[in-house]
């Protein structure tokens, strides 16, 4: 008869396994990332360089972790609620930025390469866009934890300064970057807060 304690190490590598997978499949590692190339690094900041980029993008509230529906908007769009019923693959980061007329915030899906370079289904929805993320260099200060509005306003300014420091010159508005889903533990979660350089 085995060892008891052989069947019990047995069943612990089993579940150890099993969480690890469904971790690797929910986490970001599982997801097509926005390329960017790093110009230079200093600890959590870096100067990145962005190509331009696609988003389906909506309305919503920068602190609500898609309370107000923002993100079901985005994710029926990439589930096929569009004038194609294609299902589009869920990528990182989802951003999240002022609009430039102030009168709010949009969250934006980038779309996969494959999907951005053919022809992009139109949304069925009127409140969810097809918008172009224009390229350039941008000052990005990594952080964990949520993205209420005082952890993204405390993080924007840390950038700031560190921008000041290197004598580095941005817009007026900052952008946030989230990679993950809302499951993941805060002190797990990779956030970003990225300015645009002039």
């Amino acid at each position: 008869m085995p060892n008891n304690s052989f069947i019990y190490l047995g069943l612990a590598a089993a579940l150890v396994a099993v969480c690890w997978f469904g971790w690797k499949m929910s986490s970001r590692s599982a997801y097509e990332s926005a390329e960017y190339s790093v110009l230079s690094a200093d600890g959590s900041f870096e100067i990145r360089e962005y190509p331009d980029l696609w988003l389906a993008a909506t309305q919503s509230s920068i602190d609500a972790q898609g309370g107000d529906g923002g993100f079901m908007r985005l994710f029926r769009y990439i589930s096929g609620n569009n004038d194609q019923d294609q299902k589009i693959a869920m990528t990182t980061p989802v951003f999240m930025e002022q609009e430039a007329s102030g009168s709010g915030e949009q969250m934006g899906f980038v779309l996969p390469k494959t999907v951005a370079a053919g022809e992009i289904p139109e949304p069925s929805q009127a409140s969810v866009e097809l918008r172009k993320r224009d390229g350039g260099k941008f000052a990005v200060l990594r952080f964990a934890g949520r993205t209420d509005g005082q952890a993204m306003s405390e993080a924007e300014t840390k950038l700031r300064k560190w921008m000041q420091e290197q004598g580095l010159s941005g817009q007026n508005t900052a952008e946030m970057a989230g990679y993950d889903p809302p499951w993941i533990p805060g002190m797990f979660r990779r956030n970003e807060v990225l300015i645009r350089l002039n």
